[in-house]
C-alpha cells in the first residue's frame, strides 16, 4: 500500500494542470504497433507508445488504454476467407490480449504499473473485466488496458473503446492512427483530401468519415465523450493532445 500511495504522490508532482483531461482512453489499433513488419509487433514501437503513455501518467492524467489485434488476426479477413465469423472474432479478440500483454511489459519496464483485464476470462495471464475493479486500478494511479474487445463477436475493438470509456466515465477518447487527424479522403491516396480541426458526431456519420465504426461514433456521442484523432507516430504528440496543442481532430 506504500509503494502505491508514494507512486500517487509522485504522479501528482507532475504539472496536473496542465492536462485537459482527467481520465482518457487511448485506442491503439494493432497495425500501429507493427512498425515496418508485415505482422506482429515491433518491439521498438511498443516501447515508444509505452513511453509516451508513461509521459502522459506523469502529467496526472488516469489512462487506459484498448489495443486492436489486426496485427496479428483480423475477424473480418478471416470471415472474408470462408471462416466463420463468430469464430473469427473470437480469434482476433484472442489477438488483442497478445497486444495488451506486450504493452503491459513495456509500461512496467517504464516504472508505470499495469493492469490487464479481459472481456474473456484467462485468468492464468490477466483479470477478468470487473468496472468497478478496473475503476480503481486507475484511482490507484495504475494504466489499465482492456483486452479481448467487448468479448462479443460482431463488435469492433473501436466499439469497445467506446463502450469502456463509457463505462470508466473518461472524459475524452482518443484515437490513435497514422496520420494527425481526420481527412475527408485518405491523404495518402488523395493530395487533395481536405484535414478538418473539428467535427461533429453527425458529421463524421453523414459523410461516413472512416474515424471510428458507426456503433463507436453514436455510443460516444450518446455519452457526451469527446474523440481526439491525432499521429501516434509523432513523438511527444499524446502529451500535446492532452494539452490542447499540435495537431489533432476533434469530434464532439
Amino acid at each position: 500500500m506504500k509503494s502505491t500511495l508514494a507512486e500517487k504522490n509522485t504522479m501528482s508532482a507532475h504539472a496536473p494542470s496542465k492536462a485537459r483531461y482527467k481520465r482518457v482512453l487511448l485506442k491503439l489499433s494493432g497495425e500501429a504497433l507493427m512498425g515496418d513488419r508485415d505482422y506482429g509487433l515491433d518491439s521498438e514501437i511498443v516501447d515508444r507508445v509505452a513511453a509516451e503513455i508513461k509521459t502522459v501518467i506523469d502529467m496526472g492524467v488516469e489512462v487506459c488504454v484498448v489495443i486492436g489485434g489486426g496485427n496479428i488476426f483480423r475477424g473480418v479477413s478471416g470471415a472474408a476467407q470462408g471462416m466463420d465469423r463468430a469464430t473469427a472474432d473470437y480469434m482476433g479478440m484472442l489477438a488483442t490480449v497478445i497486444n495488451a500483454l506486450a504493452m503491459q511489459n513495456a509500461l512496467e519496464k517504464t516504472g508505470v504499473p499495469t493492469r490487464v483485464l479481459s472481456a474473456i476470462p484467462m485468468s492464468s495471464v490477466c483479470e477478468p473485466y470487473i468496472r468497478r475493479r478496473a475503476m480503481r486500478h486507475m484511482e490507484k494511479g495504475r494504466a489499465v488496458i482492456f483486452a479481448a474487445g467487448t468479448g462479443n463477436p460482431f463488435f469492433t475493438t473501436d466499439s469497445a473503446a467506446a463502450l469502456r470509456a463509457s463505462e470508466m466515465q473518461c472524459n475524452a477518447l482518443l484515437k490513435a492512427t497514422k496520420v494527425d487527424g481526420v481527412y475527408s479522403a485518405d491523404p495518402a491516396k488523395d493530395k487533395n483530401a481536405t484535414r478538418y480541426d473539428r467535427l461533429s458526431y453527425l458529421d463524421v456519420l453523414s459523410q461516413d468519415l472512416q474515424v471510428m465504426d458507426t456503433s463507436a461514433i453514436s455510443l460516444a456521442r450518446q455519452s457526451k465523450i469527446p474523440i481526439l484523432v491525432f499521429s501516434i507516430f509523432t513523438h511527444g504528440a499524446f502529451a500535446e493532445v492532452m494539452q490542447g496543442k499540435g495537431k489533432f481532430t476533434i469530434v464532439e
